[in-house]
């Protein structure tokens, strides 16, 4: 009797687990994974992300060397997926404007939110050069 109570326990247990890695997966993916944001470009959040994204590489490179030929402007947001980590990771793909040759190219950016705090702080971890080619 001892045994076949110890195996319905191990049976339920199991049951539980699966149950509960399946509900996250119907929530919105792997429990830390990433998600797709669907309809970026009416997404006024996901936009202004964007722009403050851009707008922070500009003031980096003021800092750096004060280089104004290399400054961007912010186009839109054409990508975006999110990651819930200490806050909301936003793994965006930007297209900006180079001012100096006004040809619009790609680059990519991973920022940070954390809405609990006062001012909703927004924190941009990297901006690169998109490998993906330019979109107009």
């Amino acid at each position: 009797m001892a045994k076949s109570t110890k195996f319905l326990s191990s049976i339920l247990l199991l049951f539980f687990i699966f149950t509960l890695f399946s509900s996250s997966n119907a929530l919105g993916g792997k429990l830390g994974g990433r998600t797709q944001i669907k309809d970026v470009k009416t997404n006024q959040e996901i936009q202004d992300l964007g722009k403050y994204c851009v707008e922070e590489h500009n003031r980096n490179l003021r800092k750096q060397n004060g280089a104004l030929s290399s400054l961007l402007s912010f186009s839109q947001v054409v990508e975006a997926e999110k990651q819930v980590v200490s806050g909301v990771k936003y793994y965006l793909k930007i297209s900006a404007i180079v001012k100096s040759s006004s040809s619009p190219k790609l680059f990519d950016a991973v920022v940070v939110v954390k809405s609990w705090e006062k001012k909703k702080k927004r924190e941009l971890l990297t901006f690169f050069p998109s490998p993906s080619p330019a979109t107009k």
